[in-house]
């Protein structure tokens, strides 16, 4: 006798919808629309002939039906996920999927891959940079790198460096900005603001005592990337981040401007779901990234002068 399930699609929308308590970054999550997620969970509801969410005006929750038809959900969409893997862990060629912000993947993860290709030719490699969290295993990652200040639980975390802010520009903005002494007044500059980062100009103002500088206005980015960029055109100063801005100062393109460094709450984290060490490629690919890592970060300190 066939299984009489719900349309799957919906089912797809009710756990992400579930686990993040909003059809808004469900949608974003599913690269889908918002009425689409909307829709799709009420001809669940519907099939199911039971309400899963109390929709409220400004708020969205799971019913007590809904709550416990998640656990379900999710534990099946783990299921065929983990299967999926095992499955594709007998075939002669592999995959590791692995999650990571378009910033580090363009400028540290991807310029090292090949190196990995090397000790392991039979496995390939996908990056993801889109910008969501993803969950172990059900998302179909085998990794995540993530900027945190500290693991969360549920999976395995392994640190592998931090960052250092100072502000850089490029030569001839610094040279605008000297006062009569020569040195950079940052009172005067514009700032570079990244709205998606968590640790920006206020942290750095907080930890160097430079309350008077004013951060309303100047000019808003969404990546890191965008600010290197536009404090190389010349627009304004940017945070730089040691080490991801090492590239633009050993080339010229941008230059420190403040002897103040401050040391980042957060940290990049290496996050793979629980057990992925039993897959020696997963583990031979979580060995060769913490290992460089650990050689970026000691090459970093020993070619920068304080």
């Amino acid at each position: 006798m066939p299984f009489r399930l719900p349309p799957l699609t919906s089912l797809r929308f009710f756990e992400a919808a579930g686990r993040l308590q909003s059809f808004k970054l469900a949608a974003a999550e599913l690269n889908v629309t918002p009425s689409a997620v909307s829709h799709g969970i009420v001809s669940l509801e519907q099939a199911l002939g039971v309400e899963l969410f109390a929709r409220e005006t400004r708020a969205l929750s799971l019913t007590p039906a809904g709550a416990d038809y998640l656990t379900y959900v999710a534990e099946a969409f783990a299921l065929l996920a983990t299967g999926t893997q095992r499955l594709a862990a007998h075939r002669a060629e592999r995959t590791i999927a692995v999650s990571c912000a378009p910033t580090l993947a363009s400028r540290w993860l991807l310029p090292r891959l090949q190196r990995f290709r090397r000790l392991w030719p039979q496995v390939n490699v996908r990056v993801d940079t889109s910008r969501r969290q993803v969950g172990f295993p059900a998302d179909g990652f085998d990794f995540a790198i993530r900027l945190s200040r500290a693991p969360d639980a549920g999976a395995d975390w392994t640190r592998l460096f931090g960052e250092q802010l100072v502000p850089v520009c490029s030569p001839a903005y610094r040279d605008a900005l000297g006062d009569a002494a020569g040195r950079a007044d940052l009172h005067r500059a514009t700032l570079i603001h990244v709205d998606s980062a968590s640790e920006d100009w206020q942290a750095w103002c907080d930890a160097t005592g430079m309350e008077s500088i004013a951060l309303a206005g100047g000019l808003h980015v969404d990546s890191i990337q965008l600010a290197f960029e536009a404090a190389a055109a010349g627009l304004g100063v940017a945070l730089g981040r040691h080490p991801m801005v090492e590239r633009e100062l050993a080339a010229g393109l941008l230059v420190e401007i403040s002897p103040a460094m401050v040391a980042t709450q957060t940290a990049y984290w290496l996050v793979c779901a629980d057990g992925a060490d039993e897959r020696a490629d997963l583990a031979g690919f979580k060995q060769w990234l913490v290992s460089e890592a650990e050689q970026f970060t000691g090459a970093s300190e020993g070619a920068t002068v304080r």
